[in-house]
């Protein structure tokens, strides 16, 4: 029983759409997902995780600058705005807020729907007082 949430924040750290995955789910393919709810943007913000060829392709099509680290293993290196890179912090207190819910880090919720929803309600929360 693992999952994993990939979410989109705006500039200020809040989520704006998010979704749940499972765990053994690669993070570019999480991407996949979020790709058609992505707002507009001028740049996105990620980790090495969502570095992937198509995923750079199809912001650039959107008009969206990737900000995203190449991984190690890659054999061309990518050049990224490092010192816009270290405002991903923002995107990191909001999964830290979110695991201030007990419920959330020790997924009490067996169902999917149900932890979802309780993740929404937190997330929530956080755009409301934030």
């Amino acid at each position: 029983m693992n999952s994993k949430l990939h979410a989109v924040c705006d500039g200020f750290g809040r989520p704006l759409c998010m979704v749940l995955t499972e765990g053994q789910m690669s993070d570019f393919k999480g991407a996949a997902m979020l790709l058609p709810s992505l707002p507009p943007a001028k740049e996105l913000l990620a980790d090495r995780g969502y570095d992937a060829d198509w995923f750079r392709a199809a912001l650039a099509v959107r008009g969206i600058t990737p900000c995203i680290p190449g991984k190690k293993n890659r054999k061309i290196s990518i050049n990224y705005d490092r010192t816009l890179y270290k405002q991903r912090h923002k995107i990191e207190i909001m999964f830290g807020r979110l695991k201030d819910w007990r419920r959330i880090v020790m997924r009490y919720d067996r169902c999917a729907h149900t932890f979802f929803s309780a993740i929404c309600l937190a997330a929530s929360l956080i755009f409301y007082l934030s």
